[in-house]
C-alpha cells in the first residue's frame, strides 16, 4: 500500500470516529515527530502493539479485502501476569471483507457498535488439520446460546455482539453503510495468534511516496 493512501485512510477514520463521538487516547493524534521525542515513555504502549493498524492482507486491494483498526488496550502477550485482555474499535467498510480465520489462543467479542449491519461467516476449525469442517457449533450473541451450521451467517445490528471462541473460522465486512464495529477480547497477539485459512499477509507492505501522518504499529520497529 502506498503511504498517502493510509493516511487517507486514517484521516477518514479520524473523522468517523468523530462522527460517533468515539475519542483515541491522546498519544492515538502524535505527529511521527510527538512520537520520537521519548521512546521510553512508549515502550509499554509499542511492545503491546496499541495504536494505528490497518492491512490489505498482502491483496493490493484494500476497499476490498482490509480493514483498518486502532487498538485501545492489550496486555503482554509473553507476560501472563499483565492485564489479560484486549479493546481494539474497528471501521469496516460495505462489503470489504476481513478474510477467514481464526485464533489458537484468543476468544473474543465482535461488537456492532453504530453504522451498517456487520455480517459474520462461521465455520468451525479440525483441531488437526485446521481446515474447515462440516460441523454445527454454538456462539452466544448477547449471551443468549445459536446453534449454528457450517457456514451459517449472523447478522449484527448496531448495538448487537457475537462471543467467537477460538479454533472458530469467521469472515465478516459490512452491509448497508459502514460499520463502527468494536471488540473485547483475551490478550491480542497479532504476531502468533492468527491463522488464515489461505496464506495470506497480516501486515501491509508500505511504498513510501510521502511522510507518515500517524504512526501504525508496524511502524513502531524504527523508533
Amino acid at each position: 500500500m502506498k503511504r498517502s493512501e493510509i493516511n487517507s485512510l486514517i484521516h477518514h477514520a479520524e473523522d468517523f470516529f468523530s462522527e460517533y463521538k468515539w475519542r483515541l487516547p491522546a498519544w492515538g493524534y502524535w505527529t511521527p515527530q510527538e512520537w520520537s521525542k521519548d521512546p521510553k515513555a512508549t515502550e509499554k504502549i509499542r511492545s503491546t502493539m496499541l495504536g494505528w493498524d490497518l492491512t490489505d492482507f498482502g491483496l493490493g486491494d484494500f476497499s476490498k479485502r482490509g480493514l483498518l483498526l486502532f487498538t485501545v488496550r492489550n496486555g503482554s502477550p509473553d507476560n501472563r501476569d499483565d492485564k489479560p485482555y484486549a479493546e481494539k474499535i474497528m471501521i469496516v467498510r460495505d462489503r470489504q471483507e476481513t478474510p477467514w480465520h481464526f485464533h489458537w489462543e484468543k476468544v473474543e467479542d465482535i461488537i456492532n457498535r453504530g453504522g451498517g449491519t456487520l455480517v459474520l461467516e462461521l465455520n468451525d476449525a479440525d483441531r488437526e488439520t485446521e481446515r474447515l469442517t462440516e460441523r454445527s457449533f454454538t456462539v452466544e450473541i448477547d449471551g443468549i446460546p445459536r446453534r449454528c451450521n457450517a457456514g451459517e451467517r449472523v447478522e449484527l445490528s448496531p448495538g448487537e455482539s457475537i462471543t467467537l471462541p477460538a479454533y472458530l473460522y469467521h469472515r465478516f465486512w459490512a452491509e448497508d453503510g459502514v460499520c463502527l464495529v468494536g471488540e473485547v477480547s483475551k490478550v491480542n497477539d497479532d504476531n502468533k495468534d492468527n491463522r488464515f485459512l489461505d496464506e495470506l499477509g497480516r501486515f501491509p507492505t508500505i511504498e513510501e511516496d510521502e511522510a507518515p501522518y500517524r504512526l501504525l504499529v508496524s511502524d513502531y520497529t524504527g523508533l
